[in-house]
C-alpha cells in the first residue's frame, strides 16, 4: 500500500515540476529600453520579427549572414543593439529565439535560417553563453553549412570538437565575467581550431554583452556597457569579413 502511494505522489509531483520549470525558463530580464529602440527600421536597416529577429541592410546585398543564438533565459531583443549594428556594415543578421529561452531545446535552428536565405553565400553562427555553446555544437555537426562561428562568453561542450575543422572562430569574453570565467573560456582552447581569435575585453562582464541589465552570480563590470558592445560588434564583424 505505501509503495502505491509513492507512485500516486510522484504522479502528482512531476506536472509540478514541469510547470515550475516552464516558469522558471520563461521568465527573463526585460531588455533595456536601448534594446527595443533598436528594433525600430530605418533608413539602414529592415527589422523584422516574423519567424526570428531580423535585421537587414537597405542598401546592396548580403553575401555573408550571421545567426545569433541568445543566452539562457535571455530575451532575444536584449541584443537587438548588436543585432542592427552588424547590419548596417552590411550583413544579415538573424537572432533566433528558443522554445523556453533555452538554446539547448533547438540547437539546429540555424539550419532553417540558412534553408530561408538561399541569397547569402557564406554564413557565420554565434551566440552569447548557453547559445554560444550550442551554435558551437550546430557548427560541428553541420561543417559544410557553416563558415564562421563567433562565441560571445562562451564555449563549445566537451562533444563538441572544432580542432581539425576549417572555420574562422573568434572567442570573445569578458575578463570581470563571473558566470563565463577567462579560466573556463580559455580550457576549451584545444576544442577550437588552432588559428581561433581570442578576445579579451578588459573590465567586460557577462551581462554587457546584451542590453538586458545586471545578471546574478555576474560581476560589476569595469567599463560601460557602450564600451564592451563595441568590442563585441567589432570583433564580430572582423570574423564576417575575413568570409566575404
Amino acid at each position: 500500500m505505501k509503495k502505491i502511494s509513492r507512485w500516486w505522489l510522484l504522479l502528482l509531483l512531476i506536472p509540478a515540476l514541469v510547470a515550475g520549470f516552464v516558469i522558471w525558463a520563461s521568465s527573463t530580464a526585460d531588455p533595456l529600453p536601448q534594446a527595443l529602440a533598436a528594433l525600430e527600421p530605418d533608413e539602414a536597416v529592415v527589422v523584422t520579427d516574423d519567424p526570428w529577429l531580423t535585421f537587414q541592410p537597405r542598401e546592396g546585398e548580403s553575401e555573408a549572414g550571421f545567426i545569433l543564438y541568445p543566452g539562457g533565459r535571455v530575451d532575444p531583443r536584449a541584443y537587438a543593439p548588436a543585432a542592427r549594428a552588424i547590419a548596417a556594415e552590411g550583413y544579415l543578421v538573424v537572432i533566433v529565439p528558443m522554445p523556453l529561452n533555452l538554446a539547448v531545446l533547438a540547437p539546429d535552428r540555424a539550419g532553417e535560417v540558412i534553408a530561408t536565405h538561399p541569397e547569402i553565400d557564406v554564413w557565420a553562427v554565434g551566440g552569447h553563453s548557453l547559445g554560444g555553446s550550442m551554435a558551437a555544437r550546430f557548427a560541428e555537426q553541420n561543417p559544410s553549412l557553416v563558415d564562421g562561428l563567433v562565441l560571445w562568453a562562451s564555449y563549445p561542450p566537451e562533444s563538441a570538437d572544432l580542432s581539425e575543422q576549417t572555420l574562422a572562430v573568434a572567442s570573445i569574453y569578458g575578463t570581470r565575467d563571473g558566470l563565463a570565467a577567462p579560466e573556463e573560456v580559455g580550457a576549451a582552447r584545444s576544442l577550437l581550431p588552432p588559428d581561433t581569435t581570442w578576445v579579451a575585453i578588459e573590465g567586460g562582464n557577462h551581462a554587457q554583452f546584451g542590453w538586458y541589465g545586471e545578471q546574478a552570480g555576474d560581476n560589476p563590470a569595469t567599463i560601460s556597457r557602450e564600451e564592451q558592445q563595441r568590442q563585441v560588434i567589432e570583433s564580430t564583424l572582423e570574423v564576417l569579413r575575413s568570409l566575404e
